[in-house]
């Protein structure tokens, strides 16, 4: 197949501004019929995407997998698992969105492979000490029969991160680290046959229109040669943040950089330091990273204030766009966690049978959703959102497949609610997501009728139809363009800041009407105003001449 590096779009630095859609694709549109979601489904959705307004999507993976992790288990890099289709639906995807002026960011998971990955299989084919077992982490275990892991590490997902193997003849060998599900073995990143490798992997995609890549786990490839103990807050942390890994982004961005149209590097980068989190902004190394401060942020305006000051702060000597995101495939969907009454983000507290207003959630994920599209930078929508989707929490036990929930005994919901397949149409599951009488890999709530893009499109105050405004909006205001921001004098529990000249956005957090500053026109709101009074818990954007 001929490359297709020509073909971006040209617009400079698109990706500083940019309204990006995460699609997850198994959940997003049934192409085939068979209650998984495909690339071919994608495709078919394509002027929807276009109609909403975003400027990209970023494809969660599509690669061969064993699904041990949700595609994150990967086993071919170059390929796209025939659960989503062929390669060529993934080349046509890329080229068909273009067409829609959609660019195309396709998931690289450098941290690990599936266990079924071609050198994984060799290496556990080979003897201890062969250079097939080089490319990962395998090592003796402790104790007196090598009974015991090699280091006293926690896995990402809960639980110990070492897995022992057995000899040919079948009795107990070494043990391989894996950060995340026993089926994700980590990869050496100190050995130039993985590094080789991936740049192989960048360019296989982006010589295929891939206008950039997002990675995966970001901060966690490289390890501590010697995989000691750690003993937290005394040494340097042995698999996180480690020094290496800028000079491995910087080859990548030289990458990037060779190749027409902005292609960008976005790191999944989960670091509590917020200025070790810039230093993988500098101008040479990734252009962006999720900004999971803000994600995680409860619904209280001092928190999200702060968030937002910091944030714009760490970023500017840096020079890269701040990303604004509420939700996305890992975490509890925005309408249920600020429907509870903690209504900050944090994957430890995560139980079955939280206590959720829905109505009040609803009422501030329409309210934020205009906070984050009106900030500086660029914008993440977790498929759904624009919905107004709720978490699925009451999934029979025996349907949920996520490794956290397995891993953790039972005890964590995992993440499958906020996977649930999208609602396109019609009364009643799969609401169009499949073909009528097809059941969807995930059951999808008998009262997601009135949640369907079809029955959305007709209620122009539907959160579908204010993302669309929001959206278009957004993209035809020279204000909501670049760096410029200003907050504006307001009251107590209240967020107004000015974008420009003429754009100022109004989000009222506090606990009774406010009202709103001088302005020639309402753009938008996120709730009915009261004459010139902004409910509780809504937004709204304004411009003055």
């Amino acid at each position: 197949m001929g490359q297709n590096s020509s073909r971006q779009p040209e617009h400079p630095a698109w990706w500083r501004d940019a309204a990006i859609y995460q699609v997850y694709p198994r959940s997003f549109a049934d192409g085939n019929g068979d209650g998984t979601g495909d690339l071919a489904g994608v495709r078919s959705r394509l002027p929807y995407l276009a109609e909403l307004g975003v400027d990209a999507i970023w494809v969660n993976p599509w690669y061969p997998s064993p699904m041990a992790d949700g595609g994150y288990d990967v086993a071919d890099y170059r390929d796209v698992d025939p659960l989503f289709g062929t390669l060529e639906d993934a080349e046509n995807l890329i080229t068909e969105a273009l067409a829609h002026g959609i660019r195309t960011i396709v998931d690289i998971v450098p941290n690990h492979v599936s266990a079924e990955h071609p050198w994984f299989r060799r290496a556990l084919a080979a003897a201890p000490g062969s250079p097939e077992r080089e490319l990962f982490h395998f090592r003796p275990g402790r104790g007196p029969d090598g009974e015991l892991p090699p280091n006293d590490w926690e896995s990402e997902f809960g639980g110990c991160p070492w897995t022992r193997t057995a000899d040919p003849d079948g009795t107990p060998g070494e043990w391989y680290l894996h950060l995340f599900a026993t089926q994700q073995p980590d990869l050496n990143w100190a050995h130039p046959q993985v590094r080789s490798e991936h740049v192989s992997i960048l360019r296989f995609w982006f010589d295929r229109g891939a206008a950039g890549v997002r990675i995966d786990s970001a901060a966690l490839l490289v390890k501590d040669p010697e995989l000691p103990d750690f003993r937290k807050g005394v040494d340097p942390h042995p698999f996180t943040d480690r020094e290496e890994l800028h000079e491995i982004y910087r080859s990548w961005r030289r990458i990037a950089d060779s190749y027409p149209g902005e292609r960008i590097l976005v790191g999944e980068v989960w670091l509590p330091d917020a200025e070790r989190f810039t230093r993988y902004l500098r101008r040479d190394e990734l252009h962006t990273a999720f900004n999971f401060d803000f994600l995680a942020r409860p619904w209280e305006p001092e928190a999200l204030r702060e968030c937002i000051d910091s944030t714009l702060a760490l970023h500017a000597p840096a020079g890269a766009p701040a990303t604004w995101v509420l939700c996305n495939h890992d975490v509890t969907r925005t309408v249920t966690r600020y429907g509870r009454r903690d209504t900050r983000f944090d994957f430890a507290a995560k139980v079955f049978g939280t206590p959720t207003d829905v109505a009040l959630g609803l009422r501030r994920a329409r309210a934020a959703a205009l906070l984050s599209l009106a900030l500086p930078g660029a914008v993440y929508l977790f498929q759904g959102e624009e919905l107004g989707l709720p978490e699925v929490e009451d999934l029979p036990i025996d349907r949920l497949q996520d490794p956290m929930h397995l891993r953790s005994g039972g005890t964590d919901p995992g993440r499958d609610g906020c996977r649930v397949p999208l609602p396109w149409s019609g009364p009643l599951p799969p609401y169009g997501f499949s073909p009528a009488g097809t059941e969807p890999w995930l059951p999808q709530p008998e009262g997601w009728a009135a949640l369907t893009v079809e029955a959305q499109s007709a209620d122009p105050e539907s959160v579908l139809s204010l993302y669309r405004a929001a959206l278009r909006i957004r993209r035809g205001s020279p204000g909501l363009r670049g760096d410029k921001f200003e907050w504006l004098p307001g009251d107590r529990g209240v967020l107004a800041f000015r974008r420009g000249a003429e754009f100022a956005c109004v989000v009222n957090l506090s606990p009774a009407p406010v009202v709103l500053p001088a302005h020639d026109t309402v753009l938008l709101t996120s709730r009915p105003l009261d004459g010139n009074l902004l409910p509780v818990d809504a937004a709204a954007w304004l411009r003055s001449r």
